[in-house]
């Protein structure tokens, strides 16, 4: 019972902060949405802060989930992986609204808050990119020209750099037919052949 109530606040939070981001989004709303009463609210969460911080990090786990799913994939070679886990990101990233909410904070007002979350999030996503240029390096697909850590912080920016036209302006729709090309150049610069 208890979970189910958190579960609830989580869901409503979510849709709520999607939808009028996190200054817009009132606990007394999130009570009402949700048909508890406030009370409720500050029994499983100290504060907003701490409730968009759990919805963010549910969206995050979610992500990880997904992903790791591709990486662990063997019925696919590295090239196939690393296509699939960054057409996979950008479609997952696309409907993770409250992180798009965090990527805006960036630009407007920072969410130093939820930190420790993206922080988080970029070690892992890097640690699972690695694995894959790493296997490709094993199998013979990939031969990159310099240093393998420096490649993934490259690869990395280039991911984050791209989450600014894609989810900020709204550009997602635009360019997602062109995402296999993209990716094909990427990889085309680690590739042996």
């Amino acid at each position: 019972m208890v979970d189910d109530t958190r579960n609830k606040i989580i869901a409503v939070a979510s849709k709520l902060f999607g939808r009028y981001g996190f200054y817009k989004t009132s606990m007394d709303e999130i009570a009402k949405i949700a048909r508890k009463a406030k009370g409720s609210l500050y029994y499983h969460f100290t504060d907003k802060k701490e409730l968009f911080r759990v919805v963010v990090s549910t969206e995050m786990e979610n992500f990880k989930t997904k992903m790791s799913e591709v990486v662990n994939d063997n019925s696919l070679t590295p090239t196939q992986k690393i296509k699939k886990y960054l057409l996979l990101r950008m479609e997952i990233l696309n409907e993770a609204v409250n992180y798009h909410e965090t990527l805006k904070a960036d630009f407007f007002e920072h969410f130093d808050f939820i930190d420790d979350l993206r922080t988080d999030l970029d070690n892992w996503e890097k640690q699972q990119i690695g694995k894959m240029f790493e296997e490709g390096i094993k199998t013979g697909e990939f031969e990159p020209a310099g240093d393998l850590t420096i490649l993934m912080d490259v690869f990395m920016m280039v991911l984050k750099g791209l989450e600014i036209p894609f989810f900020i302006q709204g550009n997602y729709a635009k360019y997602s037919p062109y995402f296999d090309d993209m990716l094909n150049i990427l990889i085309k610069g680690v590739s042996k052949n």
